[in-house]
């Protein structure tokens, strides 16, 4: 993508609404939200017939196609869509990374692994996107998980 300069970068985005456009009508002010990397747009086939959001025709990409989060501000498109609330319960940090991370993960592991509760997954490197993964597998109920990694504070990670 050629989106020139001056550009902001930072794909994993989380913040507090600060203006609400027009068209949005699911958050106000205020509200604390986790915002996907992939910005879909509902009405195209991969979307709306095949309900595969994260292979959008017409996508937009925070820190990519548009501004991103080291912004200030950031005007997001197609919000009802997109955001999510986040509960106060969760960190900026931690909902930032289900918008890339788990969003990686989980289409890695389930849509495309198929994992199921007779499943063995192994997983190799256990930074943030393998962690993720582990997360899912064990979510999904995977009967067993393998990870592998050099380090072995990422192995205890894991392990937790």
């Amino acid at each position: 993508i050629d989106h020139g300069l001056p550009f902001v970068p930072g794909h994993e985005v989380s913040g507090i609404i600060v203006e609400v456009g027009n068209d949005v009508t699911k958050f106000k002010l205020g509200d604390r939200v986790a915002v996907p990397f992939i910005l879909s747009c509902g009405q195209c086939s991969m979307c709306s017939a095949h309900n595969r959001p994260t292979i959008c025709e017409k996508q937009e990409q925070p820190g990519f196609s548009m501004y991103g989060s080291y912004a200030e501000y950031l005007a997001l498109p197609r919000a009802d869509r997109n955001l999510s609330i986040i509960p106060d319960s969760v960190s900026f940090i931690e909902a930032a990374a289900l918008g890339c991370r788990f969003t990686t993960a989980f289409r890695a592991v389930v849509q495309q692994g198929g994992v199921a509760s007779h499943t063995t997954v192994a997983i190799f490197g256990c930074g943030g996107l393998g962690l993720s993964c582990v997360m899912i597998a064990a979510a999904y109920g995977a009967k067993q998980i393998i990870a592998t990694d050099v380090s072995d504070l990422a192995l205890e990670k894991a392990k937790e």
